[in-house]
């Protein structure tokens, strides 16, 4: 496992981490699934993505087609290190199998930037933030 790659997309993407709320608090199926939506793919895991990835350039966004590309991302305190990652989301449903996350990793060797490994906890962790971040939103929307 890459810990400070790790590390440092947990210490750039701040975002609350909600408990899951019970009883009274609940939302009907229905309205959980929210595929009621303007663009392509569910729009509460669109807006989740986008937030949790706001700290690095984008270079391709298509709400229609449901993806986000972006650029190389170097963490100032890892300068050594770049990070490039894709999302896609798959369905109109919120659902955990509608996103999926990918990502590379390079590290700079002797001034050339050289394929380095990804964790697979690192990938989880991003996709669990970007649900996390997306149930938040529809949570807010309904109760709001």
């Amino acid at each position: 496992m890459n810990r400070p790659l790790l590390l440092a997309l947990l210490a750039t993407i701040a975002l609350p981490v909600a408990a899951c709320s019970g009883g009274k608090g609940r939302v009907s199926g229905d309205l959980a699934a929210s595929k009621v939506t303007t663009i392509g793919v569910n729009s509460y895991l669109w807006r989740a993505s986008l937030d949790t990835l706001s700290f690095m350039p984008l270079t391709q966004t298509d709400s229609n087609g449901g993806v986000i590309v972006t650029d190389w991302y170097v963490n100032p305190q890892t300068p050594t290190e770049r990070t490039k990652v894709t999302v896609s989301i798959l369905d109109q449903d919120l659902r955990a199998d509608a996103l999926r996350v990918a990502a590379l990793r390079q590290i700079n060797q002797n001034g050339q930037w050289v394929e380095a490994p990804v964790a697979a906890a690192t990938v989880q962790k991003l996709e669990d933030i970007i649900l996390t971040r997306a149930r938040d939103l529809r949570r807010g929307a309904v109760t709001g």
